[in-house]
């Protein structure tokens, strides 16, 4: 037990184990994410010293680059890294509940509901309702596939396997869907559209990040207390139903916070894909399986994805600006490929 640091709540009905080992993983990711907020802060096509750029980011630095800092830079920086932690939080809760590595927000179809949902609302809404309510609406098209997908793979309780290969006909369904929506569009705003589900942080600002920065803070804890649920769910539906867990329940539960997590990112940063497949397996790979080890870790490692992406497409192309979707799309899919060969010999 001296490897393992206990974080109790004041009554005690509330305990939570975590390993040294995630603690200090989880201290050496979170310095690489400020580090690379400074080093994103400063490249671009004006370069600002690493210096100025701490400065400018907590409001101390010279007039000459406080606009690019403040109102260019850093609103895409938060974004990007609150858009990766939230998806790459998803697809843990998702691999865990399913039990099944091959998981993940995009790949089961939820992504894909809040997608559809979302284009709506820009397509028809946007020029008379308050982009606040992206969230909302995004959720509800990604809580709307979760419950059907939920029902199709419904047959005396609910198996991951059942789970997931209905997930994987929802995610074609929910394509096809957005692909018609935006062929009908009454506006001349296909090419955006397209841009935004590659997934893109381009032009972002302060009130994209109001409008994610709610749900991040609200779902992300929320989900750290149910993580028990998770790792009992581990050991199976009758063992974890001996346990006096609510297998049903706490499925339902988890997975419901997981589609909120997901679709709030997708309504701020687009269809980003592959980061909620990719981010939980190298967590695992780090601290081990236990759920509370992987879902700090894989949100940590998911926002440093995701900046990561965005420096480099922002960067690399000039003067042009490559979607975020299109590397992390680039890395995720021989990813997936690799993991379903990896099953395959596992058998």
């Amino acid at each position: 037990m001296k490897q393992y640091v206990p974080f109790r709540s004041k009554q005690g009905s509330l305990s939570i184990l975590m390993h040294k080992k995630t603690l200090w993983v989880s201290l050496g990711l979170l310095l690489t994410c400020l580090l690379i907020v400074i080093l994103s802060t400063g490249m671009g096509e004006l370069y600002i010293s690493p210096w100025n750029a701490i400065l400018g980011i907590i409001g101390a630095g010279s007039d000459d680059y406080s606009m690019v800092i403040q109102k260019l830079r850093l609103p895409r920086i938060i974004v990007a890294l609150l858009a990766g932690a939230s998806l790459a939080a998803s697809g843990a809760m998702l691999q865990g509940i399913v039990r099944n590595p091959l998981a993940s927000p995009d790949i089961m179809g939820v992504t894909g509901g809040a997608s559809v949902a979302a284009v709506g609302f820009l397509t028809y809404f946007a020029g008379g309702v308050s982009i606040r309510f992206l969230p909302f609406t995004a959720i509800l098209g990604g809580t709307v596939v979760s419950i059907v997908l939920y029902l199709l793979a419904w047959k005396r309780g609910i198996t991951p396997f059942r789970l997931i290969l209905v997930g994987v006909g929802m995610s074609s369904l929910m394509s096809a869907a957005t692909t018609m929506m935006i062929m009908f569009s009454p506006k001349n705003d296909a090419g955006q559209a397209y841009l935004w589900l590659t997934g893109s942080v381009y032009a972002t600002n302060w009130e994209n990040v109001l409008t994610i920065l709610p749900w991040t803070i609200i779902l992300l804890p929320l989900s750290f207390l149910l993580a028990r649920h998770v790792n009992i769910g581990q050991l199976g539906d009758d063992i974890s139903a001996g346990a006096g867990s609510s297998v049903e329940l706490n499925r339902l539960l988890l997975l419901l916070v997981s589609v909120a997590l997901s679709a709030s990112a997708v309504a701020v940063a687009g269809g980003i894909g592959f980061v909620g497949l990719i981010a939980p397996h190298m967590a695992r790979k780090l601290v081990g399986s236990s759920f509370e080890n992987v879902l700090p870790v894989s949100a940590l490692l998911g926002g440093a994805i995701v900046m990561l992406a965005d420096l480099v497409g922002r960067t690399f192309f000039l003067p042009l600006d490559v979607p975020v979707g299109v590397f992390t799309s680039a890395v995720g899919a021989p990813f997936f490929i690799y993991l379903l060969y990896a099953r395959r010999n596992s058998r």
